[in-house]
């Protein structure tokens, strides 16, 4: 099993281009499910949860090509319209497969979706929402058994609790249904709208996409398309606290700086500065003494979830006390005790974390437990004084491509061990 040596207390220096969105690239992948023609996707980002997606679309019969990061996929027939438990029991995102392979073959079968023990993301939301448009689906031995005898028809679907991949299961139904549908209290993340640009091209009719409002008219058949995969936001977020937990000077490009409005916001709160030298890149430098600041997290456009642990990681280093309130997910401060073996000072109380800063921060054994808090991890040992070795770097495998090269670039002293 791997691991990450680094070596801290080097600033990072220089520039770190950003890859292409996982989050995006994987709905993007289900939806070549939905036409029989090529689809073309580039700035794929060549990470773990890709690997098993495009795993699991061959699985179903489809045609794969995986040059670099441009991915090429043709669905002629789909010979099983099914996601098995052995090739989606490490990825959350085996859900994204079970509307475009209900629209398209009239029946799913669908392992429930595996990955980080970051707590529920129930399927019971993509479940009501199928079957208002007129699906059958149970749930039996662990998978989701769908079928719509009559075909898809549109609808009216209002989610109770905002869900991004439901919003994107149900998109991907939808297209392919007779009539129309309304999805309301959609998820309005870049990824979902990436996602309906992408069914666009294909021949999509789609409107609203990025509001909480999303209309779909039902079309008989989608074509071919070629698109590129938007910046990863996460990846652009984490390596903007990277710079300033470090105290550096960091260039990122490739990225959109739009996507990161409120972690921005947070970070000029603290004390950092955050430049936009160009449309497509970010400069960030921090002072020594850095000011802490509360978060909640929320749905897009407030402070994402997946921000939640790194950040955490950079207000050990701030002045004062930083209250970090969880809204999302259940169980996602199991890093917090890793960062106290660092020397962090942490409370859980509940579904808020206090974070009592400064602390210096000094090397120490520690274990991965899902993928954005490995990357806090790693921004942890970047910062201390010391080596830290990281355990189950596999987690962050899932969803950074390359991070070891590019904080080696930067400046990192990082080497992964087996």
């Amino acid at each position: 099993m791997d691991r990450f040596l680094i070596h801290g207390g080097t600033p990072l220096q220089g520039t770190i281009a950003i890859s292409g969105s996982k989050n995006s690239a994987l709905p993007a992948i289900a939806a070549c499910l939905l036409t029989s023609d090529t689809v073309t996707l580039d700035r794929v980002p060549e990470v773990r949860d890709i690997r098993t997606m495009l795993d699991l679309i061959r699985h179903t019969g489809a045609e794969v090509a995986v040059e670099g990061g441009r991915v090429t996929i043709q669905a002629r027939e789909i010979a099983r319209p099914e996601a098995p438990y052995d090739l989606v029991k490490t990825m959350r995102a085996s859900s994204l497969v079970l509307g475009p392979l209900l629209a398209r073959c009239g029946v799913a079968r669908v392992s429930l979706p595996g990955g980080c023990a970051i707590g529920a993301r129930p399927i019971n939301l993509h479940v009501s929402a199928l079957e208002h448009l007129g699906a059958e689906l149970r749930q039996e031995h662990g998978y989701i058994e769908a079928r719509a005898p009559n075909g898809l028809h549109g609808g009216e679907i209002h989610f109770d609790r905002i869900t991004v991949t439901g919003t994107e299961d149900v998109l991907m139904a939808a297209v392919l249904a007779t009539g129309d549908t309304v999805i309301n209290n959609a998820a309005r993340e870049p990824e979902v709208v990436d996602l309906a640009g992408l069914l666009i091209d294909m021949g999509a009719s789609i409107e609203g996409a990025g509001t909480s409002t999303i209309r779909v008219r039902g079309v008989s058949k989608l074509g071919g398309a070629s698109r590129s995969i938007i910046a990863d936001r996460i990846e652009t977020g984490t390596f903007l606290i990277a710079g300033a937990l470090t105290r550096g000077d960091l260039l990122i490009t490739a990225c959109d700086p739009a996507h990161l409005r409120a972690l921005i916001a947070k970070l000029h709160q603290a004390g950092v500065e955050v430049t936009e030298p160009a449309p497509d890149s970010l400069r960030v430098r921090a002072p020594r003494k850095l000011s802490s600041v509360d978060i909640t997290t929320e749905e897009h456009p407030g402070f994402a979830t997946d921000l939640q642990a790194q950040f955490m990681a950079l207000m050990t280093s701030a002045e004062g006390i930083s209250f970090i309130t969880e809204t999302i997910f259940e169980n996602r401060f199991m890093h917090a005790q890793e960062l106290a073996r660092m020397g962090a000072n942490i409370r859980i109380e509940g579904r808020q974390a206090i974070v009592a800063g400064p602390t210096p921060l000094s090397g120490a054994q520690v274990i991965a437990s899902d993928l954005r808090a490995s990357a806090s991890l790693v921004l942890a040992g970047l910062a201390a004084q010391g080596e830290t070795v990281i355990d189950r770097v596999y987690h962050i495998d899932r969803g950074y491509e390359k991070i070891e090269a590019k904080l080696a670039g930067a400046g990192v002293r990082i080497r992964r061990i087996s």
